[in-house]
Order: C-alpha cells, then sequence, then structure tokens
C-alpha cells in the first residue's frame, strides 16, 4: 500500500550504501566458506565461560537473600546484574543448541538442558524450534515459529477491526517487553507450544524441565521460604527475559531488514541482511555473549559467541552491514508491519500517512476524472 505513494527502495540504497561487499545471494553464501575456520570452540575456554557466569549468578542470588532485612531496593539493585548474569547463561545455552560450545554434542545438549532449568526453557523443544527460526528467518511464507508474528501491510488491512486491534496490543510494548517475556518464559515454556502435534521428544523435553524447575523451587522454598524467593527470584526473572526478548526483537526487527516470499528467498541473503549488527557497548556484550553481531551468527551460527569479536577485528568490512547503536534500536519499536513494495518495516504512523496521502491524491483526481467524463 505504501509503495503506491512512490517511496524509493530504502533496503536497496543501504546494501549499496558504505560498502560494496555482498550484494548477491551466492557472494552472502561465500562468507560460510570464510567464516567456517571459526567454529572450532576451545574446551577450556567454554568451561571458564561457564564458571564466571553461572558463579556469580550463584553468589549474587544468596546476596540478595541477604540482603532483604536491609531494604528491598538493595535487593532490586542487586537483580541488575543478576538479571545479566541469567541472560549470559540463556546465551551459553543458545551455544550449546547450535553445538557450538563444546566439540561434542552430547556435552552441549546436556549443559544446555541443565542451564535449560534456570532460565525456564525447555532445551530439546526450544533448540528444535530456534533451529527452524535459523532455517526460515526472513521468509514470509514461512513466518510462525521461533519468531515475532510480524504481517505485511496488505495482510494487516485485509484484517476485520477486532484483529488489528489484537495485532496492535500485541505489538505494544507494554506486551511485547513487559508481560509478553514474563507470559514466554513463566507461562508458555511449560508446554510445546508450536509442536504440539510433533510427536513425545517436544513433550518429554518441556516436562522433564518442568520437574525439574518444581524440585529445585520446593528445594529453595523449603530451605528459605516462599515470600523470600518470590522476592529474590521473580525480579531476576522477569528482567532478564524481558532484556532476553528486547535483542531478539531488534536482530531481525529493524528498518532495513530482509524479508522475501518463498520463491526468491534466500538462507544466506536473508542471514546476512536480515540479521542486525547490534553495536552495543563493550559492557552489556560481554552480558549479552556478543549476541549482537547476529549477522554473522545467522551465517555460521557454528561459531562460539567468544569468537565473534575476532571475526569483525579480521573482516571489518562486515561492522557495516545491518549495523544499529543502542540509541537507534530504540526506534525500532515503532516498526511493526513489512510494507512488501518499499522492502522495509513500517509503523502504523506511516501507514496511516500513506493512506491519507493516497486518499487526497484520488480527491484530487475526482474533479478531472469527472470533467472529462462530462465532456465526452
Amino acid at each position: 500500500m505504501l509503495s503506491l505513494l512512490g517511496h524509493t527502495d530504502t533496503k536497496a540504497m543501504l546494501k549499496n550504501q558504505n560498502t560494496n561487499l555482498v550484494a548477491c545471494p551466492s557472494e552472502a553464501r561465500g562468507w560460510t566458506q570464510i567464516l567456517a575456520r571459526y567454529r572450532t570452540p576451545s574446551s577450556t575456554r567454554s568451561i571458564i565461560e561457564l564458571v564466571i557466569t553461572a558463579g556469580p549468578l550463584v553468589l549474587l542470588w544468596f546476596l540478595m537473600w541477604a540482603t532483604l532485612d536491609l531494604g528491598y531496593w538493595v535487593c532490586l539493585l542487586l537483580a541488575v546484574p543478576a538479571a545479566g548474569f541469567l541472560v549470559r547463561l540463556f546465551m551459553i545455552q543458545h551455544d550449546c543448541g547450535h553445538g557450538a560450545f563444546f566439540h561434542h554434542r552430547l556435552t552441549n545438549d546436556w549443559v544446555g538442558r541443565v542451564i535449560g532449568i534456570l532460565t525456564l526453557t525447555p532445551y530439546d523443544f526450544w533448540r528444535h524450534t530456534h533451529a527452524i527460526h535459523h532455517s526460515t528467518s526472513g521468509n514470509l511464507d514461512r513466518r510462525g515459529i521461533g519468531d515475532v508474528d510480524t504481517l505485511t501491510v496488505h495482510e494487516y488491512l485485509a484484517l476485520s477491526r477486532w484483529r488489528r486491534l489484537g495485532y496492535r496490543v500485541y505489538r505494544h510494548p507494554i506486551i511485547m517487553f513487559g508481560l509478553g517475556p514474563a507470559y514466554l518464559f513463566i507461562v508458555q515454556h511449560r508446554l510445546p507450544v508450536g509442536l504440539m502435534r510433533a510427536g513425545w521428544k517436544p513433550w518429554l523435553s518441556a516436562m522433564a524441565t518442568n520437574v525439574a524447575i518444581a524440585t529445585l523451587v520446593i528445594t529453595m522454598i523449603w530451605l528459605i521460604g516462599v515470600v523470600p524467593f518470590v522476592l529474590v527470584h521473580l525480579p531476576i526473572v522477569l528482567l532478564a527475559a524481558s532484556v532476553g526478548v528486547w535483542l531478539f526483537y531488534v536482530q531481525h526487527q529493524f528498518e532495513d531488514t530482509a524479508w522475501d516470499r518463498d520463491d526468491v528467498w534466500s538462507l544466506h541473503e536473508a542471514a546476512l541482511h536480515g540479521s542486525s549488527y547490534y553495536d552495543l557497548p563493550s559492557v552489556i556484550c560481554w552480558f549479552t555473549a556478543n549476541i549482537g553481531v547476529h549477522h554473522i551468527h545467522h551465517l555460521c551460527s557454528r561459531i562460539p559467541y567468544y569468537r565473534l569479536p575476532v571475526v569483525l577485528r579480521d573482516y571489518p568490512e562486515l561492522s557495516v552491514i545491518g549495523r544499529l547503536t543502542l540509541i537507534q534500536s530504540f526506534r525500532c519499536v515503532r516498526l511493526v508491519l513489512w510494507d512488501e513494495g518499499q522492502q522495509r518495516l513500517v509503523s502504523f504512523h506511516e501507514l496511516r500517512q500513506g493512506h491519507a496521502l493516497l486518499a487526497r491524491k484520488i480527491l484530487r483526481a475526482r474533479p478531472v476524472k469527472a470533467g472529462r467524463d462530462a465532456i465526452a
């Protein structure tokens, strides 16, 4: 709809701006061969990363519990770094799911399953849905699993008034980054939503994780009580969940991301141009395990997160593709619909502006048409 107003193809402009690199799918595919040499994990480094993430998380958790009598504000302040370590632990689980953190798949899987108890994420179920996300990211005809629900302009306009309202509510920041993440990790992950009919494995993953979580929660409540446990653990989980969803959101929901129909969609093109390079401050990069280097991760998901900065160092030309700063990323919240004509994400405001401009053009054209008809 908005493309009818004569806007330029901003996605094409972005690809040609500041870099002559990777303008076609064959060249994007070539990067996977270049990046393959970074895939080998270091067992020693991975163990150290695991220890320096899980250890401080446990220490901060008990420190929060110990400071409850000093004032709850102290506990809440400590919840911020604790949530950071929980996010980092999830990123280790994420690398395990890609087989990138250790050499052997069995080691990756069992470390991932144990971490999943702390992150409230059934590992095997999540690994399966996340693999679908990687294999379909940016494909307009294969949306629905492992991604943020995104409608095209035409799909949105074809909805009834109530369904449009439902989509607006879903995409509202309070829901998307507040209530939504809490629901996802605390409620939705308790069942294999999306794979309910996919056999017993997703159910086993979800139910086994639920049993392990229940055992851990009951044990902690028995040790310190219900109220202290909730006061300590709930803010960590809620904050970490919101940060996690935010990171996933901006990695694909930026203005000049790449979406195409199945007949022209390319896995490697979508990986390179449909995933952002979220250029964050170094401290945040550490807590988020370099997940912001997402375009490289999608090109070669077997690269351990601690090797991603090395890729950018060796190939600085990759740092100009899909780059988003922290300030720029806040503008992504308003982008809610994919315009297939412009090949970019647009906001509800742009949609309204487009309709108003189109209506004015039609009204201006009507008298001319009427005059010609009268002459005829």
